[in-house]
């Protein structure tokens, strides 16, 4: 490589580079800490994704959290996070977003408020946009990495997306589902000592909410939720401690019978086999959220 082919890679380095980290990736591994959402940096395994899209929620030019969307029905698949501890007041004055790179590949890779004025078609065609919910009744957007889960005011703001929520049932997203939201947070909050990874998702049975006569978000027939922190207060009440390292949740987006039911993951697992577009190997978290022994290898065997 000569001098002037040198001074061209450096050019290329420094001025493209910002735009290489492209929110909707190939990989989670591809954006730098976008893997850091992910238990053992392995999002869940066995979820058929040919027609999804992969996002680093990223917001002020840091990694937040990951998605992964469904630009046909506008609503994601799940999101995946750290918990954050936190005294769960909710902020609710941050502006709603949504994922330029969903639609075109430039910028710098970050999420954007909703402008005031026109947006593009091309937008509306690839995600959720305000309209959709702003004529809905019966709906909320329900967060799947709330707000409440996280601390700084970055984070927070970070999970108002579109791309990060769904249609929730008004009374189920103010009643069950906020309180096992809650009922985490301070179940992580005490008793957790290490990270905590969580993943959020939902089940589809075909029902839309329509706008213009055109069928335009999904909505949730079901909302799961799991989580895995290895790294616990092992002198925790029993109650508490059977819910560790892992443990999940279930429970269905509607008016009536909504309540959510907790359950190991392995059970959700074997409800999402049979309810979402999923292989056999459905795996949430890698090796099953296993706990690294406290005891050295010789000793292992002794327990």
């Amino acid at each position: 490589m000569n001098a002037f082919e040198c001074f061209t890679f450096a050019l290329l380095t420094v001025f493209l580079l910002p735009l290489i980290s492209a929110t909707v990736v190939q990989d989670f591994n591809h954006v730098e800490r976008c893997k850091d959402s992910l238990y053992m940096g392995t999002p869940p395994r066995g979820i058929i994704e040919s027609k999804l899209k992969k996002i680093c929620q990223r917001y002020a030019d840091k990694p937040r959290y990951v998605t992964l969307y469904d630009p046909r029905k506008r609503i994601p698949v799940y999101s995946a996070y750290t918990f954050k501890k936190t005294e769960g007041d909710r902020r609710v004055d941050y502006p709603w977003m949504y994922e330029p790179q969903l639609a075109e590949i430039d910028g710098n890779g970050n999420m954007l408020p909703f402008p005031t004025g026109y947006l593009h078609m091309k937008f509306e065609d690839s995600q959720a946009v305000l309209d959709d919910y702003s004529d809905v009744v019966l709906y909320e957007r329900g967060h799947l990495n709330p707000d409440q889960h996280q601390s700084s005011p970055h984070d927070r703001a970070a999970t108002y997306t579109l791309t990060n929520v769904v249609p929730q049932i008004r009374q189920f997203n103010i009643g069950p589902w906020r309180e096992y939201e809650e009922r985490i947070r301070v179940r992580l909050n005490n008793f957790c000592r290490g990270t905590a990874f969580i993943v959020t998702g939902v089940t589809t049975r075909g029902n839309m909410i329509r706008r213009n006569n055109q069928d335009r978000v999904a909505i949730p027939e079901d909302v799961w939720s799991a989580y895995c922190c290895t790294d616990y207060d092992r002198n925790a009440p029993h109650d508490v401690r059977i819910r560790f390292p892992s443990h999940a949740a279930l429970a269905k987006n509607a008016k009536e019978s909504n309540s959510v039911h907790e359950m190991p993951v392995q059970e959700l697992e074997i409800f999402l086999k049979n309810n979402m577009d999923v292989d056999q190997n459905l795996q949430m978290f890698y090796d099953n959220c296993i706990s690294p022994s406290p005891l050295p290898l010789y000793l292992q065997h002794t327990i």
